[in-house]
């Protein structure tokens, strides 16, 4: 095994290590010990050792960097890329655990990281990796050899987002301006300067636009190809919308008809992509009863944090969304909230994503990576059901009286919940992102300057079995042994 990997072995649903280092064991320490304290004293749903529908129990502890890990992009079925406040760049492979390249050239903390991959009718079929930094630059990477393709360093602020345009053919980079690359790093226009607080989200959406997250804006662009006429490329602002309360956090697209963004207040609006109108808008309406005094209405308050939507993913039916410690699923057709775990985790959720088989993972500050089916439940007769995205918080006052016929249609139908298979735990702070791989499995990246790469225990064991088979093969000793 290499170098900058350490094989734990067995989990046995316990961060349980063998033959590793006194630094790497003192971490797994921390964090076993952060989880007993949670166990003990956290209200959020746990899980015994015996987590039969968690395929988790091998682990590769990877180590490279030396600052918090906050970035990782797949760039192919098998290898993925990690960056973070080190200002490193670090190619690994995903089915061994293999550190495959690094790539060195920022000064600063890396903020933003993308992939530029060829298209079809390109004959130099290349993989680009795009890093931007606190520096202020952004540097072209050659993916497959490490070798710097350009670096540019004429932004007058950081680039905090960078996102690709496939049909165009060009790349977006995003600070207090929006800029337009193409392949060979031509500024192709840009716009005015926007904001000081900058740019904190892009996506593209049809029509040859695109959406900006500014503050509490929402802004959208329209990039405008050379035609017979012209030979200039611009982008012009065609449209903010006003209607978010405070900070955007969260901004993706749900399908090609529609969008979706979280704010720092909890507030989760559904935009359609066409005309940029709203199409759901859902939040937590706390309405204070006239008889509480300042203090006792602060109390009942909860922090804005606890309610901030930190992260969005989707399927074609719901769109599920990281609000504080919790897991909120938002069905599009029912436009309401089927399914919620409120304590997920004993700190922010900062990523999620859905799997296969009805599965979600997320992770969190306090350094746990967990995973939940989606289950379908009969809803009892007799449970109200929220009219608001957040009143199941349960300080928010429902009016009895315009719930009842939601009640009485909802007495019926068919409700989900969030069941806890898998608890992840190896890193001892907090987890700041991960990728699925359907045959490798599962990478994590944390504040504690590691990754770990999960593994599918009863697959890597098959693995090795098989591979031990074709070694006594090819040796002749299988014949003999027979």
């Amino acid at each position: 095994m290499h170098g900058n990997v350490e094989l734990y072995g067995k989990l046995c649903f316990k961060t349980y290590c063998r033959s590793m280092s006194v630094s790497v064991k003192e971490r797994i320490i921390s964090a076993c010990t952060l989880s007993h304290i949670r166990l003990k004293k956290s209200p959020l749903q746990t899980i015994g050792e015996e987590q039969t529908q968690n395929p988790y129990t091998e682990l590769l502890v990877l180590k490279a960097h030396h600052d918090i890990v906050r970035f990782l992009v797949q760039l192919d079925d098998y290898r993925f890329a990690s960056a973070g406040d080190d200002g490193i760049v670090v190619v690994w492979n995903a089915q061994t655990g293999e550190k495959l390249l690094e790539l060195n050239g920022h000064t600063q903390k890396i903020t933003a990281i993308i992939t530029f991959s060829s298209l079809g009718s390109c004959e130099e079929k290349n993989q680009l990796i795009l890093t931007a930094s606190a520096d202020r630059t952004v540097i072209v990477w050659d993916g497959d050899t490490a070798r710097q393709v350009q670096r540019i360093s004429c932004f007058q602020s950081t680039v905090k987002c960078l996102t690709v345009l496939q049909r165009l053919d060009v790349w977006l980079s995003g600070g207090n301006d929006l800029c337009v690359w193409n392949r060979k790093l031509d500024l192709l226009c840009k716009t005015s300067h926007l904001s000081d607080t900058g740019i904190s989200a892009l996506v593209e959406i049809p029509k040859k636009c695109v959406v900006a997250a500014v503050g509490k804006e929402l802004i959208i662009f329209r990039l405008v190809a050379p035609t017979g006429g012209s030979l200039e490329w611009d982008i012009l602002e065609v449209k903010r919308l006003l209607d978010h309360q405070d900070n955007i956090l969260s901004l993706i697209n749900v399908n090609d008809l529609s969008f979706v963004t979280g704010s720092h207040i909890g507030e989760l609006i559904i935009w359609d992509a066409l005309d940029w109108t709203m199409q759901a808008y859902e939040r937590n309406f706390w309405d204070p009863s006239p008889q509480l005094d300042t203090q006792q209405e602060i109390k009942l308050c909860q922090k804005s944090n606890d309610i901030s939507i930190h992260h969005f993913t989707c399927d074609e039916e719901n769109v599920f969304a990281a609000v504080g410690r919790g897991l909120y699923v938002y069905n599009l057709q029912m436009k309401r909230v089927i399914a919620c775990q409120k304590t997920a985790h004993d700190s922010n959720v900062l990523h999620i994503a859905k799997l296969p088989n009805r599965q979600l993972i997320s992770c969190s500050e306090d350094g746990s990576v967990r995973i939940w089916e989606l289950r379908e439940k009969q809803q009892l007769a007799a449970e109200p059901v929220p009219t608001g995205f957040f009143n199941m918080w349960g300080f928010g006052r429902v009016n009895k009286q315009a719930s009842q016929p939601v009640k009485k249609q909802q007495e019926n139908a068919t409700s989900c919940s969030l069941e806890l298979i898998g608890d992840l735990i190896g890193h001892s702070s907090s987890v700041e992102m991960f990728l699925y791989f359907e045959d490798h499995g599962l990478v994590t990246c944390s504040a504690d300057h590691l990754i770990i790469l999960w593994k599918n225990g009863e697959r890597e064991s098959g693995l090795r079995s098989l591979r031990l088979f074709q070694k006594l093969e090819e040796n002749g000793d299988l014949y003999l042994a027979v």
